[in-house]
């Protein structure tokens, strides 16, 4: 019995398109060795049912005759297409927030990615069309300091191109379909034109903020999923770490495909919470439920009617802050609305949490190269007044070391006698001490698209985003915003 031709055919297309897919991801291996792990974690299977290429995370689904023609047409296009899918996942682009408009999330992420790879000047992966995206990417570059999906995906929120223009970038981007990432039925699948513009024109306000706040949060996907999710969270924090090792090897180069990989990566903390670590134990007016013999109440209000065998205790050990120590970096390359901003923002989360004991002592030490002024605060009213009254003084070079050589004269001098910690708000250009000092010390930087300077090893580093910052209650919001806000300072302490 003889093979039916068209069989031969289909096998020839078959084998064809393998071996050029293959040839592909081995020329990229070998130009891109820390990427070796997320190459191989995919398998390359045939599918004839699509039009081009997808891929769910652990296989690269092809249409074979799609991969043939587009290696006609040019030879590193399949080479293209596979490190495009292939970084979605070192991106974690996949493992998207619920809450997204998916043509704006979809057209994020081929930017970023394509970006990301023609700064890095991948010759087996360029094609013609990279010059037509370079053109659009200059313009974008202009508007955002950072190309990451996030940044592109809140500048889309912002600006609302219409559904020409959208489709328009989507032509430009587009390399592999998405259809894998968000699953069939779900709340992610791609709306139409009307619905895409109900969401971003006439959704309320509370609810696009739930999108453009800060980077996405990853979706915990279905139960099977979930072990995937958490296989390429690894795998994009062992590309960062290969990609920094090799990062002198790789120059100005690399700098996209780690300014992608550093934003995913980033840990992301409460500002609340990162102050009480700063926190000391003491006793404080407040009633202690837990010291609180419920039993003996009962009784005595059963037994007399109005009069309980057991008071709750009216002291409780509780951990607030003391002393403490704010710096902030006044000079020329650090704003003054930034420093209002982050002062403003850290004094409420003071006040609302109620960190502060009633008797304190919070030095506001502004410094640029040299120390420029100490604002002791002793209770909210002064921090509000202070904050009323501010004023940035200095502007020149940066140097923390007078700050800690003025921290440890305070202390010698028992001004400051249960100090637990610093923080020092700064851009991060300027000396540090060559010691370690007796207190924790944190720098703290708002998120402006660009990696944080690095900082000796005894200091946490803290990066707040600046979007979620400014939606933060403030106390002095009215002066640095222009809007007239409600002040919680006027209400004391319970």
């Amino acid at each position: 019995m003889s093979i039916p031709q068209n069989t031969d055919k289909q096998a020839l297309i078959s084998r064809l398109a393998h071996d050029i897919i293959n040839l592909g991801r081995n020329s990229l291996f070998i130009a891109l060795r820390f990427l070796d792990l997320a190459f191989f974690q995919f398998t390359l299977e045939e599918d004839r049912q699509i039009e081009g290429l997808r891929a769910d995370g652990r296989t690269v689904f092809y249409q074979p005759l799609f991969i043939i023609r587009e290696y006609q047409a040019e030879h590193q296009r399949p080479a293209r297409l596979l490190l495009h899918s292939v970084l979605h996942f070192v991106f974690r682009h996949p493992f998207v927030g619920e809450k997204i408009i998916r043509p704006y999330w979809d057209l994020a992420c081929d930017m970023a990615v394509e970006n990301s790879i023609a700064e890095a000047g991948i010759k087996q992966a360029v094609t013609a069309r990279q010059k037509q995206q370079q053109d659009y990417l200059f313009r974008l570059k202009k508007e955002l300091p950072l190309l990451s999906a996030e940044r592109i995906y809140r500048y889309l929120l912002d600006q609302k191109p219409d559904a020409e223009e959208l489709a328009a970038a989507a032509r430009l981007f587009f390399q592999d379909e998405h259809e894998l990432w968000y699953g069939v039925g779900g709340e992610n699948t791609a709306p139409n034109e009307q619905e895409t513009a109900r969401q971003t024109s006439d959704a309320p306000q509370p609810e696009r903020e739930k999108t453009e706040g800060g980077i996405l949060p990853l979706r915990l996907p279905p139960s099977e999923d979930k072990e995937l999710a958490e296989r390429w969270q690894q795998i994009s924090e062992t590309v960062k770490t290969d990609l920094e090792t090799m990062s002198r090897e790789w120059g100005e180069s690399s700098g996209a495909f780690l300014q992608n990989i550093r934003e995913v990566n980033r840990d992301h903390y409460d500002y609340a919470d990162f102050l009480r670590r700063f926190a000391v134990r003491g006793e404080a007016m407040q009633i202690d439920d837990a010291e609180f013999d419920y039993i003996y109440y009962n009784y005595g209000m059963e037994l007399y009617g109005n009069m309980p065998l057991i008071e709750p205790l009216e002291y409780k050990e509780v951990k607030k802050i003391r002393d403490f120590v704010i710096a902030v970096d006044t000079s020329a390359s650090c704003a003054g609305e930034t420093v209002q901003l982050f002062l403003d923002k850290t004094a409420a989360i003071l006040r609302q949490t109620e960190s502060f004991f009633r008797e304190i002592r919070l030095h506001i030490i502004q410094c640029d190269a040299a120390l420029q002024s100490d604002a002791l605060i002793t209770s909210t009213a002064d921090f509000r007044d202070y904050l009323a009254k501010m004023q940035i003084k200095g502007l020149g070079g940066t140097d923390f070391r007078p700050v800690f050589d003025y921290v440890d004269q305070l202390i010698a001098g028992r001004q400051l006698t249960n100090l637990k910690g610093l923080i020092y708000f700064t851009d991060g250009y300027g000396r540090f001490p060559a010691r370690r000092p007796a207190y924790e010390t944190a720098f703290v930087f708002l998120d402006e698209g660009r990696e944080p300077p690095p900082i000796p090893p005894w200091a946490i580093k803290l990066v707040l985003d600046r979007r979620e910052m400014e939606r933060l209650p403030g106390l002095a919001a009215g002066r640095i915003h222009g809007e007239k806000v409600e002040n919680e300072w006027e209400k004391e302490p319970q």
